[in-house]
């Protein structure tokens, strides 16, 4: 989940023909336009940009103990198998499509253990669905909200192992909501320190009593019950429920959904409960109530393709590994027995290895497979994996606003899923006279077609219930000096009901050719963690296949089982 996160050579048609292409490895699937109304703004940014280093004065929590919980230590352990892998007497070159998390991490991983992975972007930025841009006056507006939650062991890792555990800013063990009842009011869920999982979680729920009423709470609690006595078997077969669903056929009273898991669902899904799956609410509440510190937040301290892909990139690089921006792939051409010969470049260049990788979003990767594989059944189920349409939205005001939190904020407005003031909880963005508030419009269906001053407008009806004293919809308060908006209109996988058996495993049937993305088998969902699993296991499972691969010449043909598993 962003909260909790992008094809090609074809024309993708669009309402009001607004997405013109989607290239792999990237999000051509996506569209992002400025306006500014303060000229003025524009140098005055520029001067306090170049006037020496940053003075942050905002004060982030120490980084809690991630180290000793049994998920870091068999992500750990996961990283670890890489390092210690025996040393290839031929490395193999692998080609990756996509340089989002989910490329990145499967060509680190590959360079760990000895290989030589060819990473390739479709376009001139890192990061896929956390990429990120700067403006004229040297101000960033990113694709989404990204935060990195304690929960997150593959992704902790990570940062761990780049040596980089530092530019993640923690912030209270808290989730804070607006109150749409009261304009300008906020409701908390504070876990304290001082105790253990669960026990901290159930704590913050029932010290909270402006949400929810004591008999809905233990309502809530005894529909819980099934899910607590019968673990993961029970979580991955309530697949087939929506949340709503879900919660009336356990007797959850409907203002339960209404008052919380609205909220939950649009910063998992971008969705609202009647079309989330269950599943993906269970398997949160398990991470987030199991471990101590899972629902802990952090913000990175600065925009992520510097602040998080260059490090990987690096690492690949420093290893032996490349990664190639502008690499847009318009063909996967294969052999005469249907494996893959190469990938075709957009500009004619063909690109060869002993393994290829598609690490790009589920729609990337529907576009571009060859017709001899569409009825192959691992990729045929595909069809029912379709990428959310979401907006990120971000507006610099001409003043610092008073009523908000160093912290990730809950709307529960209908149209905005969460924000933040990003002037205060990013070092980067760091401004101690203007905010710039980054907020997730979702869901975005509907909205995604309209014109960015619909976007505005829209999104400043809902900003005035947020600060009914400093910001009104005809800006007779606080006034906009400019604004973002980032269209995308297929962004993770949407994780409706009865999808979870159409997910791939990493490994697919066509010998040599494999997955990775948050949309495959791993148990994080559409995530930033998910995604990084994902590499993890079809660096895995590549490895596994090195000796193959390694010996293979010439083309192979498909067995019988190719064809119809």
């Amino acid at each position: 989940m962003v909260v909790f996160g992008n094809v090609s050579a074809a024309n993708l048609p669009y309402q009001n023909g607004f997405l013109k292409a989607i290239s792999s490895g990237g999000c051509d699937l996506m569209e992002h336009r400025s306006f500014k109304i303060s000229t003025s703004f524009k140098t005055r940014t520029r001067r306090r940009r170049s006037a020496g280093p940053l003075q942050v004065v905002c004060v982030d929590i120490p980084r809690p103990e991630l180290e000793n919980t049994v998920n870091f230590l068999e992500a750990a352990s996961l990283s670890a198998s890489f390092r210690s892998a025996p040393r290839p007497a031929k490395p193999l070159k692998v080609v990756i499509a996509g340089a989002g998390l989910a490329g990145l991490s499967t060509a680190k991983y590959l360079a760990d253990a000895g290989h030589k992975p060819l990473l390739l972007e479709a376009r001139d930025v890192l990061g896929g669905k956390i990429a990120a841009w700067k403006d004229e006056d040297g101000d960033w507006y990113e694709t989404g909200l990204h935060i990195f939650f304690g929960a997150y062991p593959n992704v902790q890792n990570l940062f761990g192992e780049l040596g980089i555990n530092d530019r993640l800013q923690w912030k209270e063990h808290s989730m804070i909501f607006a109150m749409p009842s009261k304009p300008g009011e906020f409701s908390r869920f504070d876990f304290p320190d001082v105790l253990p999982a669960p026990l901290n979680g159930i704590w913050a729920i029932l010290r909270n009593n402006e949400m929810l009423t004591w008999p809905e709470k233990i309502k809530f609690a005894i529909g819980l019950l099934p899910a607590m006595v019968g673990g993961q078997a029970y979580v991955e077969a309530q697949d087939g429920l929506s949340v709503e669903q879900w919660m009336r056929k356990q007797g959850v009273p409907d203002r339960v959904t209404d008052e919380v898991f609205i909220a939950m669902s649009k910063a998992l899904n971008f969705i609202n409960p009647d079309e989330l799956s269950m599943q993906c609410i269970l398997i949160a509440l398990n991470r987030f109530l199991q471990e101590k510190h899972g629902s802990k937040m952090a913000f990175l301290d600065g925009n992520p393709p510097e602040r998080l892909c260059m490090p990987i990139v690096e690492h690949i690089r420093s290893l032996g590994g490349e990664v190639r921006l502008n690499s847009r792939i318009r063909k996967i051409e294969l052999e005469d027995d249907g494996t893959v010969k190469s990938f075709l470049l957009s500009d004619g260049t063909t690109i060869q290895g002993d393994a290829y990788v598609f690490a790009t979003p589920v729609d990337i990767l529907k576009l571009l497979l060859p017709d001899s594989w569409k009825e192959i059944p691992y990729f045929k189920r595909l069809e029912k994996l379709v990428g959310v349409p979401v907006i990120n939205v971000h507006i610099w005001f001409d003043r610092k606003l008073k009523n908000t939190y160093d912290h990730l904020l809950f709307s529960r407005s209908n149209l905005l899923s969460v924000y933040a003031d990003m002037s205060l909880t990013c070092k980067e963005y760091y401004d101690p006279n203007r905010s710039m508030l980054e907020l997730v419009f979702a869901p975005a269906e509907e909205w995604i077609s309209r014109t960015d001053s619909d976007i505005i407008d829209a999104t400043m009806k809902e900003l005035e219930r947020l600060f009914p004293d400093e910001i009104a919809a005809d800006q007779s308060k606080a006034k906009i000096l400019k604004y973002h908006v980032v269209k995308t209109p297929r962004s993770v996988y949407k994780t409706i009901p009865d999808c979870e058996p159409c997910r791939p495993l990493q490994r697919s049937p066509i010998k040599g050719f494999y997955l990775a993305g948050d949309y495959t088998k791993q148990k994080y969902l559409a995530s930033m963690e998910g995604a990084v699993l994902s590499g993890k296991f079809c660096s895995q499972s590549i490895l596994k296949d090195c000796e193959l691969l390694a010996a293979s010449s010439g083309p192979q043909k498909l067995s019988e089982a190719t064809l119809s598993t």
